[in-house]
């Protein structure tokens, strides 16, 4: 797998009866540069009597997460979720830089690439833009202050060219047209 400075968006989505997910890493300026995603997975009855409750979380690990993280062709420099599920699962198994982020209803910090700890562990307001809202960004269990930095300073270099947060409804449209065939 190539490396680069593009970033890459996990999703996965699911009810009890099917899981899927997509994967879609970008350049700096928000166009693809790789998608894979999978087919949907549905459990039969024995494989929910067999994980009961768990068969979710064990969809989205292992078979899903797993299955997308192979199929990429260019390792981001930066995964963003939107699952908080897959945030420590995804940093384990691509072992690159990984966040959760969010919009946030916060008050703007005082310049883009500012990042302020909140009173939850793991989660920090990131300035990506100079106008704005902070994102909510948080961060696997463990994770190092200079990795921190790091990872804030991607999303605000991303956010002078592309809106950081768009390609999630990209991933969103681009699974249901698949399933549906419409957008």
């Amino acid at each position: 797998m190539a490396s680069n400075n593009a970033i890459g968006y996990m999703l996965i989505e699911g009810t009890e009866t099917q899981i899927r997910g997509a994967a879609l890493i970008t350049d700096m300026k928000g166009f693809p540069v790789d998608f894979v995603r999978t087919e949907p997975l549905r459990p039969d009855q024995l494989a929910k009597i067999l994980y009961g409750e768990s068969f979710g979380k064990f969809a989205k690990e292992k078979l899903v997460l797993e299955s997308l993280l192979e199929a990429v062709e260019t390792d981001p420099q930066l995964w963003i979720c939107s699952d908080p599920d897959i945030l420590l699962p995804l940093r384990n198994n691509s072992r690159i830089k990984t966040v959760l982020l969010e919009e946030s209803p916060h008050v703007p910090l005082d310049a883009a690439g500012h990042i302020e700890a909140t009173a939850d562990p793991g989660v920090f307001l990131v300035q990506a833009e100079p106008n704005g809202n902070p994102l909510r960004a948080e961060f696997p269990a463990g994770i190092r202050p200079e990795e921190i930095q790091q990872t804030a300073a991607a999303i605000t270099e991303a956010a002078e060219t592309m809106n950081i947060l768009e390609p999630f409804s990209r991933l969103e449209k681009a699974l249901s047209f698949l399933a549906t065939g419409r957008a």
